[in-house]
């Protein structure tokens, strides 16, 4: 490791200690490492202007992140709520599964685990304090771990970013994360069963059945989303991002002229907020892209993999270190970050190993997905905690068991491939 790197590692270490955004942090690290390596200072501003000009694919970020917005701003979210009420709430623990239900299904439409939190959060987590039917804390606790489920169910914004730095098909990686969100779902559905019965809490006044099917009609329109995204995706008729870009106008079809539930003030608000998230965003693979030209000027990848190779790691030791690695990052760093710094580093290895790269990114993302909702960094807890007002440490005491679950569904898709590539290999993927 050359001097001018381990400089860089320490101003990105001492920037992001102090507080400082992550994607500023990486810019001066970078800003750090071309002077003390005698290069051109315009080479992170080259590097950041090109990567992200020459990845259309990037394009899709910013439009699923107007979907979901415009989503939440359309009650939409509300519509599929009481869809859900009445098709589970009945049931022990029965807002408890709707908000996993509600949580999988507006999965296959914002990409985001911070978007469906604060879109169907405060509603959710009203309904189930609502008289004192569940703790507060609780109610908030399995909000933020079903919100997880969002970017792994397509569309998915951190899978389009893991798309970047592996070259690895955007199509498969979103196909082979339905299982894994369906198992995701499911795991935690027995995790609120349990809770459930063990703590009392009572059943929910159930929707009358002859309900139901007006609900749907209701609902039907927004359901239709994550099939129009996946047929237009996998049947070759778009590009994932222009996939994104008839998901963000059917939104808005449905908002402003279906529901007639978004008006121009709103729609002004929406954008507003889309752009500066999205600017966010591009501020961070901006950085990363300039990170990632370091870490592989210094060769790092190749001496990863010669490492691991050394090791003589089969491919099930190797998942399991890398997951326990990044389980731990997670708690600390944002799943941007780890995607777009860390995860780099172990490609290679990964490919000499010869694991599949799109089982590799789907397990990685899940990974991340659970550090949203592990302290201290715990960014949805946060997101949760600002909406709602609930104490932060009420809902860590109560959020363990559901973290819990979800690594208990991570072990089983990494001891179980074919959970990840069962979908895509059955639709043609050849990995």
């Amino acid at each position: 490791m050359s001097f001018a790197f381990s400089a860089c590692l320490a101003i990105l270490l001492a920037l992001a200690a102090l507080g400082m955004p992550i994607a500023l942090a990486m810019i001066l690290a970078a800003i750090g490492y071309v002077g003390f390596s005698g290069q051109d200072l315009s080479l992170p501003a080259e590097q950041m202007v090109q990567g992200l000009y020459d990845n259309f694919i990037l394009l899709a970020v910013p439009l699923f992140i107007v979907a979901a917005d415009i989503m939440n701003a359309g009650s939409i979210s509300d519509r599929l709520l009481k869809f859900c009420v009445a098709l589970v709430g009945r049931f022990r623990g029965g807002l408890g599964l709707v908000n996993v239900v509600a949580n999988i299904i507006f999965a296959g439409m914002s990409g985001s685990a911070v978007a469906d939190a604060a879109g169907l959060g405060k509603v959710i987590i009203d309904m189930m304090r609502k008289d004192g039917r569940y703790p507060a804390a609780y109610a908030a606790a399995i909000t933020a771990a079903a919100s997880t489920i969002g970017p792994i169910i397509p569309p998915s914004i951190p899978m389009v970013m893991y798309s970047l730095i592996s070259g690895a098909s955007i199509g498969a990686l979103f196909l082979g994360g339905i299982l894994p969100g369906l198992v995701m779902g499911g795991m935690l559905m027995a995790m609120n069963y349990y809770a459930a019965k063990k703590r009392g809490f009572g059943l929910d006044e159930p929707v009358p059945m002859r309900e139901l099917p007006k609900l749907t009609v209701n609902a039907f329109p927004a359901l239709l989303m994550p099939a129009i995204l996946l047929y237009g995706i996998y049947g070759g008729v778009t590009t994932p991002t222009e996939a994104a870009a008839i998901a963000a106008f059917y939104a808005l079809m449905l908002a402003a002229f279906f529901y007639r539930a978004l008006s121009a003030r709103s729609l002004y608000h929406v954008v507003r907020g889309a752009a500066m998230s999205s600017a966010s965003v591009g501020l961070v693979i901006g950085g990363a892209l300039i990170f990632n030209y370091i870490v592989a000027s210094e060769n790092i990848p190749a001496k990863m993999a010669g490492y691991i190779d050394g090791l003589h790691a089969s491919p099930i030791v190797f998942m399991l270190v890398v997951n326990a690695l990044v389980l731990v990052l997670g708690c600390l760093l944002d799943a941007s970050t780890i995607i777009l710094v860390i995860v780099p580093l172990f490609i290679p290895a990964a490919k000499a190993l010869g694991i599949d790269l799109v089982y590799f990114g789907v397990i990685i993302v899940v990974n991340c997905m659970i550090g949203l909702i592990t302290p201290p960094y715990g960014i949805v807890l946060f997101v949760l905690n600002g909406i709602t007002g609930i104490p932060l440490k009420d809902m860590i005491r109560e959020v363990w068991i559901f973290v819990a679950a979800l690594i208990a569904a991570l072990l089983v898709m990494i001891f179980e491939p074919g959970i990840v590539l069962w979908l895509p290999r059955l639709l043609g993927y050849k990995g």
